[in-house]
């Protein structure tokens, strides 16, 4: 494994890093999430236009850059710095890949290239942790498993070959830029206890008996909306209804931990250097406050914990594009860690100033809560790797 970064990786990340620097500034995120769509749309239009960013990911066959998984994680590394509100995660990191991986040859090139242009944003409808397999197995009883709750899926009986032959009920929270989203990637329960399976459908975001109301989240930048569906039409996604959903929605998931702890990363980077400065500057006793020990010792941790983050996720990036193995959760795990620490840390040591919630510090300390609250919480990230990886099957544990 070759762990240095490549020159097109580093002209890449340069250029994200300068565009967000001069467009994406701490007065322009609060604005950006205040708007209807929660995001700023001139940004995400240069973000696409200027970068490829939507589809750095995708294959050039569908309007794509043609790059892995692992550029995706290293662009969010730089969006995570400034925490940029885009649907860059809801689109290309959750839906792009399922549809890529299940979705026929039509559907494919009529929604990728869309995507990859940024006209198209996404969402996917389903519980991040649980049906990402993140944090348990993904069996499929968050989708309704043939009782009551979830969604649920039936065949509307239509004769007609291109019309949609299935109808949607049900409800859905927290999905990802689901009030905004164009289209959305619905995870439905269907065939009851005779065929019981979870199956993806795409429901276009003025599908009628389709409701979305924007939920207050506590990352702001992170925006959520409840979905609920009432005997929406819905078209499935590939042509086999016996495919391997609940499978690919694992694969998607490793590679989304991957890419959130990258964020993480770069979110933790940048509160730290905030706080470096800040005790670089303020003084206490006729000295700045960063010349104490303790101060030195408490930042020094912060560092250790980050770059001991930053390695666990790049290696969980490059796992991910070479499928070695899973271990996208336990870097998501260490990356959230380190997040909080540095977030916390910071508003300690800025003072009064840093437990006000304007502040800047605040904001990464909700993003580090916010994503714990929605992809693990930590400990379970951790204890459903140490289960399939059976870490403690057999152990005997002596006092």
């Amino acid at each position: 494994m070759d762990a240095r970064f490549t020159a097109e990786q580093d002209e890449m990340r340069r250029a994200l890093r300068e565009l967000l620097r001069r467009r994406c500034g701490p007065e322009e995120s609060r604005s950006a999430v205040d708007t209807p769509a929660g995001y700023d749309p001139a940004l995400w239009r240069t973000l696409a236009e200027q970068l490829g960013l939507p589809g750095l990911a995708l294959p050039e066959e569908y309007g794509g850059v043609g790059c892995s998984a692992t550029e995706l994680a290293l662009a969010c590394e730089e969006t995570g710095r400034v925490l940029a509100a885009t649907p860059l995660l809801a689109t290309s990191v959750l839906v792009a890949p399922l549809v890529l991986a299940l979705g026929t040859e039509k559907q494919r090139a009529e929604l990728l290239p869309r995507m990859a242009s940024g006209t198209l944003t996404a969402a996917l409808a389903v519980p991040p942790g649980t049906a990402l397999g993140l944090t348990g197995d993904n069996s499929g009883d968050w989708a309704g498993g043939g009782r009551a709750g979830g969604v649920q899926a039936r065949r509307s009986g239509g004769s007609q070959p291109h019309a949609p032959r299935w109808r949607l009920y049900g409800e859905v929270g927290q999905v990802l830029d689901g009030h905004s989203a164009g289209l959305l990637l619905v995870a439905a329960h269907a065939g009851g206890f005779a065929r019981s399976r979870t199956l993806l459908f795409l429901v276009p975001g003025d599908a009628a008996g389709l409701v979305r109301t924007r939920q207050t989240s506590l990352d702001a930048s992170r925006p959520q909306a409840r979905v609920q569906l009432r005997d929406t039409q819905a078209e499935l996604l590939g042509d086999d209804d016996a495919a391997d959903v609940l499978g690919a929605l694992a694969r998607a998931g490793d590679t989304a931990a991957a890419v959130l702890a990258c964020e993480a990363v770069g979110a933790a980077d940048r509160v730290l250097e905030m706080t470096v400065e800040y005790v670089g500057q303020r003084e206490q006793f006729g000295r700045v406050i960063g010349s104490f020990q303790a101060v030195k010792h408490r930042l020094a941790d912060v560092y250790v914990q980050l770059q001991a983050a930053r390695s666990a996720a790049y290696f969980a990036a490059w796992a991910a594009v070479h499928q070695e193995q899973r271990v996208g959760g336990l870097a998501l795990a260490q990356a959230l860690d380190a997040l909080r620490t540095a977030a916390a840390e910071g508003i300690q040591l800025h003072g009064g100033i840093g437990f006000t919630w304007e502040h800047e510090a605040q904001r990464y300390f909700k993003r580090a809560t916010a994503d714990d609250l929605l992809f693990g919480p930590v400990h379970r990230l951790r204890a459903h790797a140490a289960d399939a990886a059976r870490l403690f099957t057999g152990a005997e544990v002596s006092v």
